[in-house]
């Protein structure tokens, strides 16, 4: 089993994944049971997951993420998480006027993490698209129009090699006590 750290240094967005390799349905519960635990804003939790697998909604979907080039990959991809907005509660909106924070989206981002993370932990790669045609994929998968779908999740198992990761050095991102920025 691996750390959390060791998730963290793994989990890459993976662009390639092996056609036609299913997820097995047991794996993507945990998956998507690792983002409905996910922290929210007042415990609002102003998310819904659809999952979808499959054969002939899964490409029609793809499809619809794809277009000037982007995301051709998603064709090859086992699975789809779609990332709704839903209504949070009372408090979780209050807080996020007085704050002046869209506490929901950020709620949506931790989920995102969360789900990516699971992946990650039972081999299964991943990438979060916000690249779609948001009309035509809520028609597809029946979610109202009134909706608003954040995110989408491409799940499959990596066609290729991790990649060394690339991010800047921990100490021209962190400062300790006082804003400090190298």
């Amino acid at each position: 089993m691996k750390s959390f750290l060791e998730l963290a240094q793994a989990r890459q967005s993976d662009r390639a994944f092996v056609p036609g390799k299913r997820i097995e349905r047991e794996v993507l519960e945990r998956i998507v049971e690792a983002a409905r635990l996910a922290p929210s804003a007042c415990n609002g939790q102003p998310w819904h997951f659809t999952v979808i697998t499959d054969g002939q909604l899964l490409p029609e979907v793809g499809r619809a993420t794809s277009s000037l080039g982007m995301n051709t990959f998603v064709k090859d991809a086992a699975a789809l998480v779609l990332i709704t907005h839903e209504g949070t509660n009372m408090t979780s909106r209050i807080g996020s006027g007085i704050k002046d924070k869209d506490f929901p989206v950020m709620d949506i981002g931790i989920a995102s993490a969360y789900l990516t993370l699971a992946a990650e932990d039972e081999g299964v790669g991943s990438c979060i698209l916000g690249w779609f045609d948001e009309k035509r994929v809520k028609e597809l998968a029946g979610i109202p129009q009134k909706k608003r779908l954040m995110l989408i999740v491409a799940l499959g198992y990596a066609a290729k090699p991790k990649r060394k990761k690339v991010r800047k050095a921990l100490e021209k991102v962190v400062s300790f006590e006082k804003y400090q920025r190298k």
